[in-house]
């Protein structure tokens, strides 16, 4: 049975270089979902979101190699952050940030497998959070994004120079949330080694 790495079959959405913003094209994918708000390092919402994420994308992968006879690589954390003001995540005041927590999930995964897999991981586990999850497209299309490497909390100057430089050079204007792609377990890499994709969905003005 051949293992499919979505990592490498979206080889664009997953790779970028940290000398400059670059724009590409996002196709429509879709993810599991965990909705929350505050911050990362405090608010119980967000472990319970990574718990449930994790553990429902792991169910689906053994049972689509069951099910379907297709094994495929579970994608990285990803996350989509907004706020009522903007500038919060440029000064880094983390209380007043939403979220969107999130995993890709394969084409052929659909939303009566994901019902199977909540009733397996709550008969086996009974995580909180986990009826707060779902299966969801995203469509983002024109995005500008750019390799970070370093602790979450430097983004803020790549933030700023994004939004109040390249943006406005490029007669870009954002359409979208702001989405982070975590290739790095924090767990166990330096902060100063952490490797963030920022992404952030575009139209012309």
């Amino acid at each position: 049975m051949s293992k499919i790495d979505l990592k490498t079959e979206y080889k664009s959405l997953y790779s970028a270089t940290s000398k400059d913003f670059a724009l590409i094209e996002v196709p429509s994918l879709h993810y599991l979902m965990f909705d929350g708000a505050g911050d990362p390092n405090t608010a119980p919402a967000y472990a319970q979101a990574i718990e449930a994420l994790y553990s429902l994308s792991y169910t689906l992968k053994f049972m689509s190699k069951r099910a379907f006879d297709r094994d495929y690589v579970v994608g990285p954390l990803e996350g989509l952050w907004w706020a009522r003001d903007m500038k919060t995540f440029v000064t880094r005041d983390k209380s007043k940030w939403s979220w969107t927590m999130m995993i890709l999930q394969p084409d052929w995964i659909e939303k009566s497998h994901l019902c199977a897999a909540l009733s397996e991981v709550v008969m086996k586990k009974g995580l909180p959070g986990l009826e707060k999850v779902r299966l969801e497209r995203l469509d983002e299309g024109l995005s500008a994004q750019i390799l970070h490497v370093g602790p979450y909390d430097d983004e803020g100057p790549v933030l700023q120079r994004l939004h109040e430089e390249w943006l406005p050079a490029q007669g870009l204007i954002e359409t979208g949330k702001h989405h982070e792609i975590y290739l790095s377990d924090p767990r166990k890499t330096a902060p100063e080694k952490l490797k963030t994709i920022l992404r952030q969905p575009v139209k012309k003005r």
